[in-house]
């Protein structure tokens, strides 16, 4: 006599399927209409607008801001429509200058870096004064707090014009969330974005970073976006920090 089934079995239920996140590369605009004016970058945004206007003005300025500040989406605004050069200073050497002025602008970033060649600085600043060639230079520090040895470099770096940005404000890291959920064609409510600008870290990077992680969270546990999501997603992004 053959055994039969066991109909009153409940066949057990498969294991829990997440769903496979694909990593694809989001790269923000950067572009003009990409900037947001609030308050805080304002008069920076409106000095790298204008610079330079005339033959007169100032061969080398320096764009000064926290990280996260927004200084390598204002500079590279600057770059692409002066056509400018861009390099670090660990490629600023005597026999580059010539070639990093070629086009008449560089931007420089990422200024001083830890081991600056000072000759070249110096040599670099001078030719474009006498080539009418502009210098466009990002730091998070001014110029003047710069540990510099060659006392000629120092007294022009302590004169040197400076824009200023400051770290974003509410207003600004709210159009930076809506955007870049809307980048990845998020919806999230009004509320969401409240609760994040009061817990988030003050950052256009830590945005980045957070909005990319909510947009994981979601896709991979099949959620909205919501509050409780974004809560979860905060304390897990604190954790990995303070484990670094």
């Amino acid at each position: 006599m053959t055994d039969r089934p066991d109909r009153t079995r409940k066949p057990e239920p498969p294991p829990a399927v997440r769903q496979l996140v694909l990593e694809l590369p989001l790269t923000p605009g950067m572009g003009r209409e990409d900037f947001f004016v609030t308050s805080a970058n304002a008069a920076a945004h409106e000095t790298i607008s204008t610079w330079p206007a005339t033959p007169e003005d100032p061969p080398a300025l320096a764009l000064v801001g926290p990280p996260g500040s927004g200084k390598t989406h204002l500079s590279e605004i600057w770059r692409l429509e002066h056509d400018a050069l861009r390099a670090t200073p660990t490629e600023l050497n005597v026999e580059a200058v010539p070639v990093l002025l070629s086009r008449g602008a560089l931007l420089l970033e990422d200024m001083p870096g830890e081991k600056l060649d000072e000759t070249a600085l110096f040599h670099l600043l001078n030719m474009a004064r006498q080539e009418g060639a502009h210098v466009l230079m990002t730091a998070t520090g001014s110029p003047a707090t710069w540990s510099i040895a060659l006392p000629d470099l120092r007294s022009r770096l302590a004169a040197l014009p400076i824009a200023v940005l400051g770290p974003p404000d509410d207003e600004l890291l709210r159009v930076v969330l809506v955007k870049l959920f809307a980048d990845r064609q998020l919806l999230v409510g009004a509320d969401v974005i409240s609760y994040l600008l009061l817990r988030m870290e003050r950052s256009l990077k830590a945005a980045q970073e957070l909005v990319a992680a909510l947009d994981e969270a979601a896709l991979s546990e099949h959620r909205r976006i919501t509050r409780q999501l974004a809560r979860k997603v905060l304390e897990e992004l604190a954790g990995r920090g303070e484990s670094e």
